[in-house]
């Protein structure tokens, strides 16, 4: 197992998982086995991951995060203080049901923010940032700017994070990189 890594004396790090090169796990944190976990993420306070989650690089994960199977995130991802993400659609304490968990994928670069949910089996498009306290129940555009229970989205972010504001021409620019974002046939790319 590669040790390049910090783990804080409370973190449980299970026999099996995989932990890239200058990751720090921190206080009470549980990584459990056939998890993957890139290089140079932030685990943060109180946080679960279980396995066979996979954990692109660079990832932020804030304190008191639980990610269950079934869920994937891609590079650059920040996971907000206690979003939640669900695995099983139809849970029931007397049933179970292990076999049945849901797949959801976290693109590059998204945010989740604080409190947010993510109903199981709705991914979430690259760069896309969702609101604190959202609630997810569908499928996410990249680049959408998702708020409120259910969430809607209420326009578009940059991959710097900021909030798009497209002329008559349907382009856009971030006003911290200067990057052109085009806007066409409802999905965002950018130029």
């Amino acid at each position: 197992m590669n040790k390049n890594y910090f783990a804080h004396e409370t973190s449980v790090i299970d026999e099996g998982c995989a932990i890239g090169d200058n990751t720090k796990i921190w206080h009470f944190s549980h990584i459990m086995p056939s998890s993957v976990i890139g290089e140079n993420c932030n685990i943060g306070q109180n946080v679960v991951i279980s396995p066979e989650v996979i954990l692109g690089n660079n990832l932020k994960i804030q304190n008191n995060v639980s990610v269950y199977t079934g869920v994937t995130c891609d590079d650059d991802v920040f996971l907000g203080p206690s979003c939640v993400f669900t695995n099983v659609i139809n849970p029931r304490s007397a049933i179970n049901r292990r076999g049945d968990y849901a797949k959801t994928h976290v693109g590059k670069g998204a945010t989740i923010g604080a409190n947010a949910t993510i109903v199981c089996g709705n991914d979430i498009g690259a760069y896309a940032f969702i609101g604190a306290g959202a609630v997810i129940t569908k499928e996410v555009k990249p680049y959408a700017l998702m708020v409120g229970n259910p969430a809607k989205q209420i326009g578009w972010m940059s991959e710097y994070g900021h909030r798009l504001d497209f002329d008559t021409d349907q382009t856009a620019i971030c006003p911290e990189s200067n990057e052109r974002y085009e806007l066409v046939d409802g999905n965002v790319f950018k130029i």
